[in-house]
């Protein structure tokens, strides 16, 4: 049996095989998701799993160098915006608008939907180097 944090088949699986500069999406439960990605649906119930949870159990197994949000988010949840960044540390975090970022996730290699209901709670991780963050 696997050990380790993560033990989601699926997510397993995309962690796993994600290579430098790759880029997925973590999700509220509103998120449109683009028919040709690959869709990780964790979703249970409203706030089940939270966006949150979600994310720092990603992190726990795989290196980013790069983070990108909405100035949505920064409108509307700046709270999730401050959470993000004490999860991430001192890895960049690039703004860009909620319509670029759902163009975005078109070429996302999956999104994981969560079961966030909080406004504009989404992320795009860029995948780093092994072994090291930058």
């Amino acid at each position: 049996m696997k050990k380790g944090t993560v033990i989601n088949s699926h997510l397993s699986d995309l962690i796993a095989n994600l290579g430098h500069t790759d880029e997925f999406t973590i999700g509220d439960a509103g998120l449109p998701i683009p028919d040709d990605v690959w869709r990780i649906d964790l979703a249970l119930a409203k706030g089940i799993p939270t966006f949150m949870d979600t994310l720092t159990t990603v992190l726990s197994e795989c290196h980013i160098e790069k983070a990108i949000i909405t100035e949505e988010m920064l409108a509307y949840s700046p709270h999730i915006r401050d959470a993000i960044k004490e999860a991430i540390g001192e890895t960049p975090i690039e703004v860009i608008s909620h319509l670029a970022f759902k163009e975005r996730t078109q070429s996302s290699k999956a999104v994981i939907r969560t079961g966030e209901f909080t406004p504009y709670a989404n992320v795009i991780l860029v995948s780093g180097p092994w072994g090291f963050d930058l």
